[in-house]
């Protein structure tokens, strides 16, 4: 009992880190690539949540109108309900050239001001934003192109993380290129299964409001479209540029208040699941819910290693030879990750070594965050409602 539970703990890790990602590829190999679609002419409302952004709103303003759309096809509403500094004053001076401010003081969380704007949408396309993320000029034209086939009922496009010169940047960017090539394959089989909240499109007929007290907004509104039967399309072209949180310690509460989001929508979600596709179904449980349940596979790799050595257990397996030696080893290579984990935490290394160093530690890092988002979640420490984490340009 023990060795097995070594196994799939090994199994887990091993399945949602590599597995899934190559099957995906081997399987995508036998489909033609999805074809490029013709531009397309729809309204398009852009509406942007925004609390206390007053560091970056007008330049996301500017940003929006200066977007490569015909502008009288475009409406740009700004949601800014709670802000309590110039975030409102600062949108009004924008109103003569088009840009609408929907703002309450009251602050009820990101949902209820999406919610309460969406009345006001015009666009037969809604595409979700952030303040702080800016989009490259033909970013609208290439997220709404793919609407041209109407089982497309989202596009998201793709998030790059602006480098400044840190390894937290260097990091997190490289592990969105690897969640690119994810979605892409995704995208190429049927459907991509997930989203980023700042750079999301869904026709206007379609959405249908999660509920107020929902954290991860984008996630819900992509299962709700695929278990009516809709395709999510995965856009790359259609690029949102923004920079990484200001340090490691932000970085974990950002990802620990989307982790508790995570398994709530996990625990709200079994009436959305497709179990009526079960290719969508598989590729939904592998990219979204075994990482839910990663920390908990590392956790099962040490601590069983650890038993099957003091108890003397036979590491007896398909892929090992009958030898007690092999759980020493497999200890050690556990050992030597997590000191690596914990000295790229701490030293700073340059070149190739730092890298080698530093992703163990981000690897570490994401993981306890998924860890404390777990606990926000069975605590319900962690609401709808949080603070707003500072960026490394601020």
């Amino acid at each position: 009992m023990l060795v097995a539970l070594f196994w799939l703990s090994v199994f887990l890790v091993v399945y949602t880190y590599i597995g899934y990602p190559v099957l995906l590829a081997l399987l995508v190999k036998f489909k033609n690539r999805p074809q490029p679609f013709p531009s397309s002419d729809l309204s398009v409302t852009l509406l942007v949540t925004a609390y206390n952004e007053e560091t970056v709103i007008e330049k996301k303003i500017q940003n929006s109108l200066n977007l490569d759309y015909p502008r009288d096809k475009l409406q740009i509403i700004i949601a800014a309900d709670g802000s309590s500094d110039q975030t409102a004053e600062i949108v009004q001076q924008f109103k003569e050239r088009g840009v609408e401010l929907n703002y309450i003081p009251q602050r009820n969380g990101k949902m209820a001001a999406i919610n309460r704007a969406i009345p006001t949408a015009r666009g037969e396309v809604i595409v979700f934003s952030d303040a702080n993320n800016m989009y490259e000029a033909d970013t609208i034209q290439k997220l709404v192109a793919p609407f041209n086939d109407l089982s497309i009922g989202a596009t998201t496009g793709a998030k790059l993380i602006i480098q400044d010169g840190s390894d937290l940047s260097e990091a997190e960017g490289l592990y969105w290129k690897y969640e690119s090539w994810i979605k892409k394959n995704e995208t190429a089989l049927r459907t991509c299964t997930s989203s980023v909240g700042e750079i999301l499109a869904i026709r206007r007929d379609l959405y249908v409001p999660p509920p107020n007290d929902i954290i991860n907004d984008d996630y819900y509104i992509v299962l709700h479209l695929i278990k009516r039967g809709f395709r999510v399309y995965y856009v790359p072209e259609a690029r949102s540029f923004e920079y990484v949180s200001a340090t490691t310690h932000d970085e974990m509460v950002r990802r620990s208040r989307m982790n508790t989001g995570k398994y709530q929508a996990i625990f709200l979600s079994y009436g959305l699941l497709p179990f009526n596709r079960p290719l969508v179904l598989w590729q939904i449980i592998s990219h979204k819910y075994c990482r839910a349940f990663l920390p908990f596979g590392f956790i099962g790799i040490l601590g069983t290693n650890l038993l099957i050595i003091l108890l003397q257990k036979d590491m007896t397996s398909p892929f090992f030879p009958s030898s007690f030696i092999y759980a020493w080893i497999i200890l050690s290579m556990q050992l030597l990750f997590y000191t690596m984990a914990g000295l790229g935490s701490r030293l700073k290394f340059r070149g190739f070594l730092g890298k080698l160093f530093y992703l163990p530690a981000y690897l570490v890092r994401s993981n306890l965050a998924i860890l404390r988002g777990f606990y926000g979640f069975v605590t319900r420490k962690q609401t709808n409602i949080w603070e707003r984490v500072r960026r490394s340009n601020a």
